[in-house]
């Protein structure tokens, strides 16, 4: 029998801790604090509830965004932005204009295993993905952690199609 056409391929790339590049960006706060400096002008301070994610890109080309998966073990909301942002060695810092508009915010209620989703802003961001796998090996998203939920309840990934 002949199939309807080919079978998409799915991928799925997890959204990764970078616990280094997270520290480091702590270690500018606490830097600045202890020198009672101020932050430079536009640049965008680490949070304490924020933590620093990656997507490896293992494949870059002909991406079709499908899907977010994203899951908290727990009730609460976590907000992932994008950012324009080519980290460097040297930690070139974070300035809030390299942050990505719209960001996908996902939730989970209480008494609820289901999560809940800003659905318009978080499909325009995925689709935005696809286009800027073409050009990146590596995306760096900011996390905002909320409502009691921290980085070990999240689990997170983008399904993208392999056209």
């Amino acid at each position: 029998m002949a199939e309807d056409g080919p079978q998409k391929q799915q991928l799925d790339m997890p959204l990764v801790l970078d616990k280094d590049l997270t520290q480091q960006m702590r270690l500018r706060v606490e830097s600045l604090k202890q020198r009672g400096e101020k932050r430079q002008d536009g640049e965008k301070l680490l949070r304490p509830a924020e933590s620093v994610y990656r997507l490896d890109f293992i494949q870059q080309q002909k991406l079709q965004f499908e899907r977010w998966n994203v899951v908290l073990d727990k009730p609460g909301k976590v907000t992932i932005t994008g950012t324009s942002q080519n980290w460097t060695p040297d930690l070139t810092n974070l300035m809030t204009r390299q942050l990505l508009d719209p960001a996908a915010i996902f939730w989970r209620k209480e008494d609820s295993e289901a999560m809940d989703w800003n659905e318009a802003d978080a499909l325009e961001f995925g689709e935005r993905l696809s286009d800027l796998a073409k050009i990146r090996k590596v995306m760096y998203f900011l996390i905002t952690f909320g409502e009691g939920v921290e980085p070990a309840n999240l689990k997170a990934s983008v399904v993208f199609n392999q056209l």
